[in-house]
């Protein structure tokens, strides 16, 4: 069996206050942050002695994780379970990220998104380029807003050609052919976020080869259906798990509508489903936009196909992580 797992604890706190979202500044109180270490370690014990699935792994805060020491252990300890294929995170990439060199490159990855007027863009940039010395696999992504066009252009012109840049249509934003066309040349996938999808009564890998997990272990299909279909830690999830059509009118959201059956975006996205990374990127011969300003140009290169099996990797004792070199080529509150 393979289940991917939506993790999200009772942490809402973000270090940004970015105007289009609701956790912005938000501080959560000592009791909430100890309730929250509380219910990730428990999860994390769960993943390493849960050996007889193979396990991917998204955590989806509310907030920000890596400034939380706990995040950053869960990401590095479940990295080196055998049984591990994908530990990922959602980040703003505000804190440092050096600790990912006693991670396992073959299993962690980051969902990372760039928020303007909330941190320097040379500042992210220096980030991304510590996870491409590290050769840990990542995204980037900002929010198709007007005012962050030119630092989108910009942002895209600078990153490595081989790391994928993806926009978010803003929430409630209605984009005619010109704007979508514009955010389109930077991200040729962004048509699948600019419109909601139907998908009442449509076939979904949620709840059956997905799952979403909150804190206290209640499992759901996804974050956007509220129904409960067993727990966690009473072993009741497992009989659960089988198909159902989605219960929803429109899906909106990436980590929703991803999994979607008839968009077949998992096999666009295979072996990157939940770091947002295309299974082959760039595409040949594709130009990457360079800002109105002037910078070197930069040619895409050729890269493989990502694989969709995660490469085969030798048993790890948890209590001891052990690094081995592999040679590799990135909401918010609002999950994107």
């Amino acid at each position: 069996m393979n289940l991917a797992i939506l993790y999200r604890g009772p942490l809402a706190s973000c270090n940004y206050d970015c105007p289009y979202c609701p956790f912005a500044k938000r501080h959560d109180p000592p009791e909430l942050l100890r309730a929250d270490r509380a219910a990730l370690d428990r999860f994390a014990g769960w993943v390493a002695a849960t050996t007889d699935v193979r396990l991917s792994v998204l955590f989806t805060p509310w907030g920000e994780g890596l400034t939380r020491r706990w995040y950053r252990d869960a990401m590095v300890s479940l990295s080196h379970l055998p049984h591990v294929d994908r530990v990922v995170i959602q980040t703003n990439l505000a804190a440092r990220v050096d600790w990912l060199a006693d991670a396992d490159p073959r299993a962690a990855a980051l969902w990372t998104t760039y928020h303007p007027g909330q941190v320097d863009r040379d500042r992210f940039l220096r980030r991304c380029a510590r996870l491409s010395e590290l050769g840990v696999r990542y995204s980037v992504g900002v929010v198709g807003l007007p005012e962050h066009l030119a630092e989108a252009r910009a942002l895209r012109a600078a990153l490595p050609a081989e790391v994928y840049l993806w926009v978010n249509a803003a929430e409630g934003r209605r984009y005619d052919a010109t704007e979508e066309a514009t955010w389109t040349e930077l991200d040729p996938l962004f048509g699948w976020s600019v419109r909601p999808h139907v998908s009442l009564d449509r076939p979904c890998h949620a709840g059956e080869t997905a799952i979403s997990v909150r804190g206290d272990g209640t499992v759901r299909r996804c974050h956007f259906i509220d129904e409960p279909i067993g727990n966690l830690y009473d072993g009741s999830w497992r009989s659960a798990l089988r198909p159902r059509p989605c219960g929803n009118a429109v899906c909106d959201c990436h980590i929703g509508y991803v999994h979607l059956k008839p968009l077949g975006l998992r096999d666009v996205f295979a072996g990157g489903v939940l770091e947002r990374i295309p299974a082959a990127w760039p595409p040949p011969h594709r130009p990457v936009p360079i800002p109105a300003k002037p910078s070197p140009p930069v040619t895409p290169a050729v890269r493989r196909p990502v694989p969709v099996a995660a490469p085969a990797r030798r048993p790890v004792p948890v209590a001891a992580p052990v690094r081995r070199p592999v040679a590799l080529p990135t909401t918010g509150p609002r999950p994107a």
